[in-house]
This record gives structure tokens, sequence and C-alpha cells, in this order.
């Protein structure tokens, strides 16, 4: 689908999403963004809606979020885990009291809106992929804000914007990183609006001075910034949540069983992720930049790959990477960038020692008792 966005003056698009990825000028475009005045068409994210009487229970029942109480108008989101643990699917969450709404990223929504349908059995529940309704980004207490509240959709009264919960600790999460977390300064927001009401968004920010047009490359720098993970970059099939730092936002502890619970709990109580998310700062010198999937290399051993890398506004190249636990959280990287080499200095997201959180007392040995 084309963006209505695309048109507006400058407009280079991504080929998959039609989506704006700048406008000529993207580290402008950040700087606007980060100050509330600017927004983003998240043209690369679509729009799933719950129906029934069951929604919340149904969802909660299979998913990593505790969602049977979710009250109209409070954001979260979930995860659906396969059997061991993994991470296969993401979704941001709002229910405005009749309908639960899912903006989920577009590549893998088909699979996710497939999956759930087949897990609906008896329960009171429609899934519908909304091609009619589409997805603005930008961060809170702006005039950007001002300009897409009001014309975002609002089919029970309240206007459905989604306000990202990696700003703080969920109920129910945890917490890996250390104080003080980049996230607690993340304001970022998400308004649902039908494609008129996204064309109308273009026509007035094309006769304002007020707001201006953003485009992905911009929002995507700002979420490396904030150590934010998105299910269309930093996950694997062999993703746990824990690796990327998700129990923060998107996985309860204490609700009940769903699938994947177990792995959950054994990997944050008894054990240990086996890979870690870091945050790199990337030697700008060369001008490179790695590509999402470029090796990550210490001491002339593949240790991890990038998942996602961007030019941020005031921190410069930056990037997030999965590497092994057991890397030294002090090691210097290079990083493959085509034919070039990019050296990389980490800070620590996901330390090595993440997990093993449960206090199990140490019980003697039977031999060591024999002998007392």
């Amino acid at each position: 689908m084309a963006s209505p966005f695309a048109g507006l003056p400058g407009a280079v698009t991504d080929d998959l999403s039609g989506a704006p990825l700048h406008f000529g000028t993207f580290l402008r475009e950040q700087r606007l963004l980060a100050e509330g005045r600017a927004l983003v068409h998240l043209g690369d994210r679509v729009v799933v809606s719950v129906t029934g009487a069951d929604r919340l229970t149904w969802l909660d029942s299979i998913t990593s979020q505790s969602l049977a109480r979710l009250e109209p108008g409070r954001a979260t989101e979930l995860l659906v885990l396969d059997p061991h643990g993994h991470v296969e699917h993401a979704a941001s969450v709002l229910d405005d009291g009749v309908t639960g709404w899912l903006i989920v990223d577009a590549t893998s929504a088909d699979a996710l809106v497939t999956w759930l349908k087949r897990m609906v059995f008896r329960a009171q529940v429609v899934v519908t992929l909304e091609a009619d309704l589409t997805a603005i980004g930008f961060v809170g207490g702006g005039a950007a804000e001002a300009f897409a509240v009001p014309r975002a959709h609002a089919p029970a009264g309240a206007s459905l914007v989604w306000a990202d919960p990696w700003s703080h600790v969920a109920i129910g999460g945890h917490q890996y990183a250390a104080e003080p977390h980049p996230g607690g300064g993340w304001d970022w927001r998400v308004a649902i609006v039908t494609t008129d009401a996204a064309a109308e968004l273009a026509r007035a920010i094309a006769d304002t001075d007020d707001v201006e047009a953003a485009g992905l490359i911009s929002a995507e720098a700002l979420r490396i910034a904030a150590w934010r993970p998105r299910r269309a970059n930093e996950v694997d099939e062999r993703t746990l949540p824990h690796e990327l730092d998700w129990l923060r936002s998107a996985v309860h502890l204490d609700k009940g069983c769903y699938r994947g619970q177990e792995t959950v709990a054994k990997v944050h109580n008894l054990g240990h992720p086996p890979r870690r998310l870091v945050f790199l700062h990337l030697d700008g010198s060369d001008a490179l930049l790695p590509e999402p999937g470029a090796l990550v290399s210490f001491d002339g051993h593949e240790v991890g790959r990038v998942t996602s890398s961007a030019l941020h506004h005031e921190l410069g190249p930056i990037a997030l990477a999965v590497v092994k636990r057991t890397l030294p959280v002090d090691a210097t990287l290079t990083i493959a960038a085509g034919d070039e080499t990019v050296v990389a200095a980490q800070e620590v997201i996901v330390p090595p020692g993440a997990g093993a959180e449960a206090s199990v007392p140490r019980l003697p040995r039977l031999s060591a008792r024999a002998r007392a």
C-alpha cells in the first residue's frame, strides 16, 4: 500500500512497505521527532483487531502477558512463544473496552494472524487484519501529539493511542539492565488511524510549520538508543525474551500457564540466557554503518551478529547486537561492514549473569553429613 506521506517533498520510500525512509534530511528529522515535533508513518507495521467477549482472557491464556483484566486505554505488549520459550511473535496491545487492538510488524503479521485464528477453538473471539487502518508514530508531549491524537481512530469513543510501556518495568516484569536506563526517557506513542486520516495528516503537515514528517530511519535511531527490542530486527529462531531484556515490558512472571512459560521461569530463576543484547558505539571515522546480520567478532572469532544500526543525531553511529553470554564485557569488537571492518565498543544491556534470580538454598551433601 502506498504511504500517504510518500507524496510529501523529498520522500525516499522503503521498497517493502512503501513508507518514507527519510525526506532528505534524516538527522534534522530525527531531532524534530525526538522533540515531539514530527510524525512518522509506520507503514512497516499493521493493525490487527480482536473482538468478542472472550478476547482478553483468551489472549491471556496463549501469550506471555497478563491481559485478563486489562483496563481500557492501558497500553502493554505481548509475546507469543514456542513450546521451548523462543520468541515467535510480538505485538503492541491496547483495548478500548470493546475491541483489542494489536500493532504488529508487517513482515510477521500474516503468520501471527493465522496462528491466532487456529487457537480460537470455542472462544468467542474474531481476529481480523485491518487493511483500512495504519500506524503513526511520534514522541509524546509536543505539537505532534496534538496533531495526531484528535485524528486517531476512536470506534468506542476513546482515541486509540498506544503508549510504549518500555519507559518503565511493567507490573510482573523484571529488568536485567543496570540503571540508569535510556528507556526511562522513552515516551514513544503510536496512534492507530484510518488510511483517510493518515492522508489528512499528510495534507496538514504540508500546510503547517508546527509539525513535520520524519522517516522510518529516524524512528529506528531513537529506538536503538533506547535499547528497545523489536520483533522484526532482534528476533531469530533461537531468541529467548531474557536475551533482549524483554521481561522488562512483555512478560508477566507471575501469571498463569501459557506456552513457553516453563522455559521462561527456568532461565529466569535457575539458569542464564545463552546470548545477550548489547548496545554498540561504532567507530564513525570511515562513515561505515553495518547492516543487520553483520558478523560481530572478538579476537578473530565470531561472537554474534548486529540486529539494528543507525546514525543517531547525538550519539553518532550506533547499533544493537546479540552476542554470546560469555563475551567479556570490556571486549573491543570488530564488525563486518561490506569489505571493511568497523571497531565497536560495547555497552552492557543484559549482563552475563542475567538469570538465576531464585534464592535456592545450598544443602550439604549426604557424604559430608555422614563424616560429621
